[in-house]
């Protein structure tokens, strides 16, 4: 583990929380490539444009998100971020949360880290620690 290259994305996946949170499509889309693809187990995958525009309509919203970074791999120009993340918020009015694990894919560009491609995967494990006794998720 390079705690040097960790903290870089840590950093880095910190401010892109905090655009997220403050509902800023602008602020949202500095952190991506023109081209990024987010892919997660609800909607399959989404490109950025369609992305920013559901946070720019306000059909999506966070309330909270918070990333961990678990590993963080340099290969030359691209990157490869493992991380933790939850975050809460609501889509088209209902609400969310998630527990999931985090694939970010970046390319180092002129201006910093941009990220090409995000892949989520939900913490399965998690929310069958925190079910009841007895429940069957």
């Amino acid at each position: 583990m390079n705690t040097s290259i960790d903290a870089t994305f840590h950093a880095l996946l910190r401010g892109w929380a905090d655009a997220l949170v403050a509902d800023d499509a602008d602020r949202i889309g500095a952190f991506a490539e023109p081209d990024w693809m987010l892919v997660g187990p609800e909607g399959g995958a989404v490109g950025r444009e369609t992305f920013l525009a559901f946070v720019a309509s306000g059909d999506l919203t966070h309330s909270a998100m918070d990333f961990t970074v678990l590993d963080a791999r340099v290969y030359g120009d691209v990157a490869v971020v493992l991380a933790h993340g939850t975050n809460r918020g609501s889509w088209r009015g209902e609400p969310f949360a998630a527990d999931e694990w985090v694939t970010d894919v970046f390319v180092r560009r002129p201006g910093g880290w941009l990220c090409a491609l995000s892949a989520l995967t939900p913490n399965y494990a998690a929310a069958h620690e925190t079910a009841p006794e007895g429940s069957s998720s």
